[in-house]
């Protein structure tokens, strides 16, 4: 499996055009969005500064581009390829597999969120304490697991010209309606409601509560849970599926 993981990262790091929109854009979204903003107007309802807050929804939006648009696209592919046929007549198990996939996935998110954290300290004088750093790093960075779980069982739903356009269509509304792109404050009530039971909005609430030094709400960590049970779940049972067709 060791050598899967190898290959995977070295194709990964060959994509250039996957480097930029995982490791670099969020970077660029955050200067677009937060770079004009000044550094005492606070978010309403948040009590972080523009900037402070996007940090973290960058940071989440970066990790989550790379652990769900490289995984979609790539089983998708493999699978049409006749490359995960070929795998299965090895010793490699199929969780190996999975397990490859997310882990060089997950290898690729963790510069885009250092590089969203530097740009922001840098040059919007984002200031944390050093535990706050390497709490956000680790809780982003890990909460991204949950939809690296996403990407595979996109993978395994649909085919290498169909995954496209559903992964896009999933990515983008789980970056929106969550609020990574804009602070939920500014939605219609009613789209606030929705918002708050998305894994995104909670995926990045978890940043902001370190931000402000507080312990992460249960709400946010059991609808986090759930939607990573349901993914993984669902990726397990589209892989057994796939496997029975082959």
């Amino acid at each position: 499996m060791n050598s899967l993981i190898k290959l995977e990262l070295t194709r990964a790091l060959r994509n250039r055009k996957f480097l930029f929109f995982s490791v670099l854009y969020p970077s660029l979204l955050f200067l677009i969005i937060a770079g004009s903003a000044d550094s005492t107007t606070k978010v309403d309802g948040s009590g972080l500064t523009l900037p402070t807050y996007m940090m973290v929804s960058m940071a989440s939006f970066g990790a989550l581009t790379a652990v769900l648009m490289g995984n979609s696209e790539r089983i998708a592919k493999e699978r049409e390829s006749g490359w995960v046929r070929q795998l299965r007549l090895t010793t490699l198990p199929g969780r190996g597999y999975v397990l490859a996939k997310t882990a060089s996935a997950a290898v690729v998110s963790l510069p885009s969120i250092i590089i969203v954290f530097v740009v922001a300290a840098v040059v919007k004088d984002v200031r944390l304490d050093a535990w706050q750093w390497l709490a956000l790093t680790g809780s982003i960075w890990a909460g991204s697991l949950v939809f690296a779980a996403l990407g595979v069982a996109l993978g395994y739903l649909a085919s290498g010209d169909a995954v496209r356009p559903i992964t896009m269509i999933t990515y983008f509304g789980l970056s929106m309606l969550g609020g990574l792109w804009m602070p939920t404050t500014t939605f219609p009530q009613w789209l606030q409601d929705i918002a708050k039971w998305l894994p995104t909005h909670a995926y990045a609430a978890l940043g902001r509560s370190i931000e402000q030094s507080q312990a992460p709400q249960s709400q946010d960590i059991a609808i986090l849970a759930v939607f990573f049970l349901l993914f993984a779940g669902g990726a397990a049972w589209l892989y057994r599926k796939d496997t029975l067709k082959a």
